[in-house]
């Protein structure tokens, strides 16, 4: 909720952040399965 002066200190903070959710190897949390996903998503897939 703030505004960040310049490029510089936007890096130097992307950085940072980036580091620590590599550290934290946060995953994917999937909400449903594969195919769950092409039921639902069938209008995506293309047809055979």
């Amino acid at each position: 909720d703030r505004r960040i002066s310049d490029l510089d200190t936007l890096n130097t903070e992307l950085t940072a952040w980036q580091h620590t959710t590599n550290a934290n190897q946060r995953g994917v949390d999937w909400q449903f399965t594969t195919d769950n996903a092409r039921t639902r998503l069938r209008h995506l897939y293309p047809k055979s």
